[in-house]
């Protein structure tokens, strides 16, 4: 049986890649396909990122807006956060459906199946395969085929956690329980920039540790091919960071600019994707929208505004309530450790965490290059000078597997 692998490497932009500071990337690079005009979708968030390669199709298509979406739920707009468990009940309530276009689980459940074990959000996990047609392992909870309750995966968040994972997952999915696909998905080295500096000794450490559980991905690929497996590898990430040092509050905002009583009443709601936002208007609301762009023109947070057309071609459509697409404002001074490029980020509340650490979520130069890599013992090196993007992951794998990827927006990689 031919199989499928990918590795995700969360958060890590393509700049990041060297011989120096990545060796076992750098090597699989100059052996296999290097993507390098590689993107991410918008909002470059990992909730939808998963998503966007699950189905091989972009939030217009697949219907996940991002880390944060609103709901139409009694006639009011109600703002979920999709990381926790619980948030494909909300969205099936609302919507009457999880995602709407078929995932790589639901496309090879008869064809040899499909297994993802995931270190990040629960909602990141989940949405690889929202309907349960396949294995989903997480330390939240884990499920099989139609439901079916398996064990929790034993890891913690963080990176001893994706160290923890890659022992099990080479062990229990690549040598013992073959499926067609296999996913992992490294919370790292995401979560460490979302907590440390750009560029810092800390980033830098978790670079080295995730490069090394991908050298044991792929030794132990490497090891089953040398047996007469065809096994194609496949790692990349869902997007990049850049350092935020500033923060907004859009509900207090909204406030200050004399639209509390919308908001309160259901009516007018940002939700947040660190370096962008949705703005979504229902009902009394849409006849504001216009002042409200106005207003978010001359506001200093605000970068660049996309609507209508130009929303539809970031990749994202204005439904269920979604007006207005905002990635917030950029400056391109290095921060204490030399990396180029300054934000701003939303938030919702009282405090905003995480000044001086890294962020995405918007369409900044950074925080959109992430990086793939195709690895098969039949291609040559090269390198894709073609624009790629994460919507290319599931009909690269699913043409290998021989089956078809109608209703793709994404284009099968040439690797061979």
């Amino acid at each position: 049986m031919k199989r499928a692998v990918y590795v995700n490497c969360d958060g890590l932009c393509t700049d990041w890649i060297s011989p120096e500071r990545t060796p076992v990337l750098a090597a699989l690079s100059a052996r296999g396909l290097r993507c390098a005009e590689h993107r991410a979708i918008f909002p470059s968030v990992t909730r939808a990122s998963a998503a966007a390669v699950a189905t091989g199709c972009r939030p217009i298509r697949h219907g996940l807006h991002g880390n944060r979406m609103g709901l139409l739920e009694d006639g009011r707009i109600v703002v979920r956060d999709a990381g926790p468990p619980d948030f494909r009940g909300h969205m099936r309530k609302a919507l009457g459906r999880t995602l709407r276009v078929p995932t790589m689980a639901e496309r090879v459940a008869k064809h040899g199946g499909f297994v993802a074990y995931s270190n990040v959000s629960p909602g990141a996990a989940y949405f690889l395969d929202p309907d349960e047609h396949g294995e989903v392992r997480h330390r939240a909870g884990s499920n099989g085929p139609g439901g079916l309750a398996v064990p929790t995966l034993p890891v913690k968040a963080g990176l001893e956690g994706d160290i923890a994972m890659a022992g099990l997952f080479c062990d229990e999915v690549l040598r013992e329980k073959p499926r067609a696909i296999s996913v992992m998905w490294f919370g790292d080295p995401d979560l460490t920039m979302h907590n440390a500096p750009i560029g810092s000794p800390t980033h830098m450490a978790a670079l080295r540790q995730i490069d090394d559980l991908v050298g044991k991905v792929a030794a132990t690929v490497d090891a089953l091919r040398a047996k007469g497996e065809d096994i194609l590898l496949l790692v990349g990430s869902d997007h990049g960071h850049e350092t935020i040092t500033k923060g907004v509050n859009v509900t207090a905002w909204l406030d200050e600019n004399g639209f509390g009583a919308l908001r309160e009443g259901g009516q007018l709601a940002f939700a947040t994707q660190g370096t962008a936002a949705l703005l979504y208007a229902i009902g009394e609301a849409e006849r504001v929208v216009p002042e409200v762009i106005a207003k978010l023109k001359s506001a200093s947070w605000v970068g660049e505004i996309a609507m209508g057309a130009e929303l539809e071609r970031l990749g994202i459509a204005p439904e269920g309530g979604l007006v207005v697409g905002i990635s917030l404002a950029r400056s391109p001074e290095p921060n204490d450790f030399g990396v180029s490029g300054q934000r701003w980020a939303a938030y919702n509340g009282s405090e905003f965490k995480g000044l001086g650490f890294g962020q995405h979520g918007g369409w900044g130069p950074d925080e959109t290059r992430p990086f793939l890599i195709v690895d098969h013992p039949a291609g040559k090196p090269a390198r894709e000078t073609e624009r790629t993007s994460l919507i290319d992951i599931a009909p690269t794998i699913l043409t290998f597997l021989g089956l078809p990827t109608d209703g793709m927006e994404g284009k099968p990689l040439a690797w061979g």
